[in-house]
């Protein structure tokens, strides 16, 4: 998404063309992705001047576990961590509220995944004020007019730093439709395997759908800079959404200005000494 386009999420679809014509055309496809995400992750570990972050945000049951598991699948789990943020514990309530998320951030030749992430504080928190009062902030920061404005500001200082330290950050924002969400929401409520998906805390949340989206356009519009920018991707088909997720990823990877080490003259001469070693090996 541009930098400073001002987002309006219904005019951005949640359901698009398939880029497949099967479901063996898919998982072909998927499968394609994986082998060659894993590929660059190696590169990326063997260069070691890049870290990448992913960041997944969506309502309800968009599918973000899914990708991450789908997508993801093939990764060097020693060379990916994949945190999940919920309710802020009582340590972490006792720093500012980037505290948590900086404390993971990934090292070098490394990716890491949020699914959730900062963003919260300025989704969640936004359609829930109330959760501010937990977070025992002095009364002069609480100014309702300026407090998301300061928490934009923030998280893209925070970015832009992360940026010009070699980390590559990469954001999703999964765009569900309300009639999907509903959807599965049934779905997980008669499939017992299911069950465990869902909560009434779950239903509860669907009624500020609309303060949500308010809240996701402001953030979007907000926070989608040149080096860290959000990808609106639509949601309602699970499949094409793990495509359309792959090939960003891909392109980003590429984009990096990697390359395996070399060896040097003298690296040269040690290796073919260790060599000739091997060789000689009774």
């Amino acid at each position: 998404m541009p930098e400073g386009a001002k987002v309006e999420l219904k005019k951005f679809p949640t359901l698009v063309k398939a880029f497949y014509a099967s479901k063996e055309a898919y998982e072909e496809t998927l499968k394609e992705n994986i082998e060659a995400l894993s590929d660059l992750q190696q590169l990326l570990y063997a260069s070691n001047k890049y870290a990448v972050l992913l960041i997944f945000q969506a309502m309800d049951a968009a599918g973000k576990d899914g990708v991450i598991r789908h997508v993801l699948s093939g990764i060097n789990p020693q060379g990916c961590q994949v945190f999940s943020f919920k309710h802020p514990a009582a340590t972490e309530l006792a720093h500012d509220f980037l505290w948590r998320t900086t404390c993971v951030l990934p090292e070098r030749g490394k990716i890491g995944v949020f699914n959730r992430s900062y963003y919260e504080e300025v989704l969640i928190v936004r359609v829930h004020p109330e959760i501010l009062k937990g977070q025992r902030l002095p009364d002069s920061v609480l100014d309702e007019e300026s407090i998301w404005r300061e928490r934009y500001r923030s998280i893209m200082d925070l970015e832009n730093h992360l940026h010009r330290n070699g980390t590559k950050i990469v954001k999703f924002f999964l765009h569900l439709s309300k009639d999907e969400q509903k959807k599965r929401f049934l779905e997980r409520i008669d499939k017992p395997n299911k069950n465990w998906k869902f909560s009434l805390a779950d239903l509860e949340e669907r009624q500020y759908w609309k303060a949500y989206m308010h809240a996701y356009e402001s953030c979007l519009s907000a926070t989608s800079t040149k080096h860290a920018p959000w990808y609106i991707v639509p949601a309602d088909d699970k499949k094409n959404a793990r495509l359309i997720i792959s090939n960003i990823l891909l392109d980003t990877f590429k984009a990096l200005d990697m390359h395996y080490p070399e060896a040097d003259d003298k690296r040269q001469e040690e290796l073919q000494a260790i060599r000739q070693r091997l060789v000689e090996e009774e």
